[in-house]
């Protein structure tokens, strides 16, 4: 009933800002990720790039009728990314495994590195067994001679049928090089191999964690703000990029509450948060000038903290 029927803000006034940027195809030295909505990273590390959980259609759903419809058009065309090396996947729901955009990508030649089970529904949609690889937990590819891939343990589950419940695996992801590492969540509740996963392949530079999508019946299966800094705490620290919010309306809270609350309480704690614009660059290793841009999109007349105090994601 929340979900379908409740009255909060769930969709920005206007759509989100995106910084300009005209230098997609150039190849990055060292490292730099650019956060492209949602899931959506792109990951550049030691000439290798990686990109996460690509969704570029209008809705993450099923049909293009009806379902969550995106706050802001895609940032960058697909034709105008850069090559790319792999193509990662977390787990199969439609918010992260979008059949448009993957055929749109596997005309280009990429390989696809998915977990198990998740390379059936690819090959059901035309992409080639060889450009597939699939992963248990703990496997690890390279991509390239100095970046390999690092499938590790989340909390979640999979589906995209009321029938296919969990009959595919879900993951989180490791990418590595000698200089370079960046953890990228994909979707996951609370889980102590967030330790072992640290412990394995941190430190590391950056680590990305889903923040949207938050509530307390969802605990097990999503982080939101709390559990975000918890896991960030777990894996070992690095600067935190919130990631999974800002582009669909998933959750029964406002659009932007998630950050919200993880930006207080990352203040209260000493993290240190990262919160580019939709498509700015973060250059790995170099200090990152960021603020709090999604607040242009508020109500106008509204300002985000003007907030009930009785909200969690009241600002300071």
């Amino acid at each position: 009933m929340q979900v379908f029927f409740g009255g909060e803000r769930r969709r920005p006034p206007a759509p989100p800002p995106i910084a300009a940027r005209e230098d997609w195809m150039s190849v990055g030295e060292g490292g730099r990720v650019t956060w492209l909505g949602h899931s959506t990273l792109l990951i550049e590390v030691d000439g290798a790039r990686v990109l996460t959980d690509p969704i570029w259609s209008e809705r993450a759903s099923p049909s293009s009728l009806v379902g969550p419809v995106r706050f802001h058009p895609p940032v960058v065309p697909l034709s105008a990314l850069p090559k790319l090396d792999a193509v990662v996947i977390s787990h199969d729901h439609y918010d992260h495994l979008d059949m448009d955009t993957v055929q749109a990508l596997a005309k280009t030649g990429v390989r696809f590195f998915v977990p198990l089970g998740v390379a059936d529904h690819l090959k059901a949609w035309g992409v080639p067994r060889a450009q597939l690889v699939e992963f248990d937990w703990w496997s690890e590819a390279r991509v390239t001679p100095d970046v390999s891939l690092v499938a590790t343990p989340s909390r979640h589950y999979s589906g995209r049928t009321t029938g296919t419940r969990n009959t595919t695996l879900w993951a989180s992801w490791v990418v590595r090089s000698a200089r370079h590492r960046v953890f990228f969540s994909g979707d996951s509740g609370p889980t102590p191999q967030f330790e072992e996963i640290g412990r394995r392949f941190g430190p590391f530079d950056l680590v990305a964690l889903e923040i949207g999508a938050f509530h307390p019946a969802w605990g097990d299966i999503h982080l939101g703000p709390d559990n975000a800094l918890e896991a960030h705490r777990m894996l070992g620290g690095g600067l935190l990029l919130p990631i999974h919010w800002s582009t669909f309306n998933l959750a029964a809270h406002p659009w932007d509450e998630p950050i919200e609350h993880l930006v207080r309480l990352g203040d209260q704690r000493g993290v240190s948060i990262v919160t580019p614009m939709l498509g700015a660059p973060l250059v790995l290793g170099e200090v990152a000038r960021t603020g709090p841009w999604w607040r242009s999109a508020s109500a106008p007349g509204v300002p985000t903290q003007a907030r009930s105090s009785n909200s969690a994601g009241a600002a300071r």
